[in-house]
């Protein structure tokens, strides 16, 4: 590539040198020129690859060798996605031939095969290797050297397909779905309507689980002792069993604990009706958490399934118990000071283990406050490919909105059963580290006893000891799983992508948003074993590195003076790394911010896909008082049409005005103390604006358009929450102290991420400070 192709592929910002004084005081400074995030949009995978929602890479080129991805500086790695939601898969038959595979590396037969000898045989695109093409599988080629029944053939013409797996895929029979829940019934669930709000949600969802027929469920309770609940078909009220043995638990009729859903619905719709009322003068404070998980193990060992686990005090009888270390910051600073943000018993992960063996995914909704311990109950869905929903402080009037919708979403969402994913590289790459909740079996395999499409996982690319030959290479991941009607099926992505000898064409080929999210899983991945400032430090490194080699690329641009230089496609990877240092699960000092908030974070970066870490990092703000007449309304397409965002910083807000705060989590909704009565009264209603200890839900207003807009963009908003959450709208007022809730997502700004944070503008004067440094950063 000759030296001006790079430079019309540059960007660049006047970082000084000018008349006028901005942020932070540099002259020449200039916020309203800066680059800010619009809605993520995915870099476009070559014809006939896979949609890049499925695999995403952080830079669309793969370096030749080992000294040109030096040079480059940046991670090479994949944002693997299994599944989307509302997707429609072609479906590939193959009858009595079985699925055709390479008989060397076992690669799916794609899109980018090559048939050879009339068809009778076909290259392998991954190692190369020449396989003979089954009989029932041959077709003649054209004149073109394409198969004839091409267009019957989805496999070969779609980077996305499925195969309906034949016996040799099955170790057993396919699994029923199966749910089991192990609920606390301690005073404190029961006073806070946890326990109320849990069971009133399950027994609403009950028929609309997927399976039909097929589904089984089970139940167990627990305070200091264990309840069992014997569900006989045909039974029409449950027997309840109470095992006081806590350090070696069984289980009472073992038959009769998970059934089918179907055979026992009278039982099942007698026992929820009577657990709120069983518990209800209940004085228990203790938890035995531990061997609860224990006995659910034993109950759904043969079968295996989801254990959603409710858990509103911290542990303390039997196995599994735990401390309140939520204020133990005597090592903070120091290299032990990320033992805090660890799990504190063994306990947790071995039981992992034991039930990722057994394909088991735990859920686990947890509402302690003010400590539950999250570093360790978090490690059991961390291993089974679960998810962990943090409620702190259960207020129904707050909480409750959230919890049955996330729990809904949870029980009734397509749910891949006793999955394992595994992804291939071409000859002269291979997967090196995995980032994700999984459990990682026989170096590559990644077992998910439960996996859906709220979940994200991602691999990091690496050369293999021989190097690439040709100047493509291919990426292929399959999905092996239980659907809930009993079918077997392996989801399979491929994937065509460049190989490249000049690093000049990976800066072109970079995808910003996923190398920004990578960057933070990295990050967050790397808070869990070392001090948040090196974890910071580490993101920020892999930048400089990167923009001192553009530089050098760009030598003549890189003369202007005080000018930063980086590749179009990288322009919005310093503000993300920005961001990320700022987020919740690096920000500040350890005693800054709970230690469950901050797993909690930490978590769902680690979980979750690549524009729900982009949301997460730079929030999305409305100014609601001054919306375009369409906003709220739906546009000519049928989408809600959304008002402008406005820029995350403090000079952005005006007193007179009213801002929605979108994190893709949860909703803070700013009123100014020079907000016009007349919004007020339109959006909220005589009432008035409530408490910040509720969740806003907008009324209708008769004859306010601004009423209908407003309550559009929040329905909007909830739609588009993250993971399938609720995204709780918290109405917070200037001047009030719940406004210091919003002063960490004004992320341009200084005070966003603690003591020595910095603003954008000071963040992009440092960074071009140490890329045009002549020696390289240590």
């Amino acid at each position: 590539m000759s030296p001006q192709n790079i430079i019309e592929e540059f960007s660049s910002l006047q970082l000084g040198g000018g008349t006028g004084t901005g942020a932070g005081g540099d002259q020449g400074v200039d916020p309203a020129q800066f680059p800010r995030p619009g809605d993520d949009v995915p870099n476009p995978n070559t014809e006939l690859s896979c949609d890049p929602r499925y695999l995403r890479l952080t830079c669309g080129a793969l370096p030749v060798n080992q000294s040109v991805k030096q040079r480059f500086g940046l991670p090479i790695a994949c944002i693997v996605r299994p599944l989307i939601p509302g997707e429609n898969v072609p479906v590939a038959q193959f009858g009595s031939t079985g699925i055709v595979r390479c008989r060397r590396c076992r690669t799916y037969i794609n899109p980018f095969v090559q048939f050879i000898d009339g068809g009778r045989r076909f290259r392998c695109n991954v190692c190369s290797l020449p396989n003979d093409v089954p009989v029932d599988y041959f077709c003649t080629l054209d004149a073109n050297g394409r198969r004839r029944d091409l267009q019957e053939r989805p496999e070969l013409r779609h980077g996305t397909v499925e195969f309906l797996a034949s016996q040799e895929y099955m170790v057993r029979p396919p699994m029923p779905p199966t749910y089991f829940f192990a609920l606390d019934v301690s005073a404190q669930a029961v006073s806070s309507g946890f326990l109320a709000t849990a069971v009133c949600t399950i027994k609403e969802t009950l028929d609309t689980l997927p399976g039909g027929e097929r589904t089984h469920i089970g139940f167990l309770t627990y305070d200091s002792s264990l309840h069992f609940y014997a569900l006989r078909p045909g039974a029409s009220a449950p027997q309840m069993m109470v095992v006081a043995e806590l350090d070696d638990p069984f289980c009472p009729a073992p038959d009769d604990l998970l059934v089918n859903l179907s055979e026992s619905r009278a039982a099942v719709d007698a026992l929820l009706d009577m657990l709120p009322g069983a518990f209800a003068n209940t004085a228990q404070v203790e938890s035995c958490m531990g061997p609860a998980i224990q006995a659910a193990y034993m109950a759904m060992n043969h079968i295996g399934g989801k254990l959603l686990l409710f858990q509103c005090t911290l542990p303390s009888l039997g196995p599994g118990r735990l401390l309140n270390r939520g204020d133990d910051h005597r090592h903070a600073g120091t290299d032990k000071e990320h033992l805090l943000r660890a799990p504190a018993d063994p306990f947790y992960k071995k039981m992992a283990a034991e039930c990722s063996r057994q394909q088991i995914c735990v859920d686990v909704f947890v509402s302690g406050a003010p400590y539950a311990d999250l570093a360790s109950l978090s490690t059991l869905p961390r291993y089974t490919g679960g998810q962990v929903y943090h409620y702190p402080g259960f207020r129904e009037a707050r909480d409750a909105p959230r919890l049955r919708r996330e729990l809904h979403h949870n029980l009734t969402r397509f749910t891949a059963w006793e999955a394992v994913c595994r992804v291939r590289c071409s000859k002269g790459f291979r997967v090196s580290s995995f980032n994700g909740h999984f459990f990682i079996r026989s170096m590559d395999l990644l077992a998910l006893p439960a996996t859906n499409a709220d979940t994200a996982y991602a691999v990091q690319i690496a050369h293999d000891e021989v190097l690439p030959t040709t100047t493509q290479s291919f990426l292929q991941c399959a999905l092996l799983y239980t659907t809930a009607e009993g079918e077997r099926r392996i989801r399979v992505h491929t994937m065509a992508v460049p190989v490249v000898s000049d690093v000049a064409e990976m800066y072109k080929a970079v995808d910003g948003g996923a190398m920004a999210a990578f960057l933070t899983r990295l990050g967050v991945e790397r808070a869990l074993t070392a001090r948040l400032q090196d974890a910071r430090e580490a993101v920020q490194l892999k930048m400089i590195v990167a923009l001192k080699e553009f530089r050098l690329l760009n030598t003549s641009a890189a003369r202007a003076f005080n000018r930063l230089i980086f590749p179009d496609r990288m322009r919005l990877v310093p503000l993300f790394s920005l961001c990320a240092g700022k987020c919740t699960a690096l920000r500040g000092q350890p005693r800054d911010v709970p230690v469950d908030e901050r797993i909690m974070s930490i978590f769902e970066i680690m979980s979750a896909p690549t524009e729900a870490i982009l949301r997460r990092l730079y929030p999305a703000m409305y100014a609601l008082h001054a919306m375009p007449p369409d906003a709220g309304l739906p546009g000519e397409d049928g989408r809600t049409v959304m008002p402008p965002r406005t820029a995350l910083a403090g000079e952005r807000i005006d007193a007179r005005g009213a801002y929605l705060v979108d994190d893709g989590y949860q909703c803070l909704l700013w009123l100014g103390k020079m907000l016009d009565p007349g919004f007020v009264s339109a959006v909220f209603g005589a009432g008035g604006a409530p408490e910040p200890d509720v969740d806003f839900e907008p009324a209708g207003v008769e004859g306010s358009a601004l009423n209908k807009q407003v309550r559009g963009v929040v329905a909007e908003v909830r739609r588009r929450a993250a993971n399938g959450c609720h995204a709780t709208v918290t109405v917070i007022q200037q001047g009030q102290p719940s406004e210091a809730r919003l002063f960490p997502s004004l992320v341009e700004d200084r005070g966003a991420g603690g003591a020595g944070a910095m603003s954008y503008a000071d963040y992009l004067i440092q960074l071009h400070r140490q890329v045009a440094q002549s020696q390289s950063p240590r």
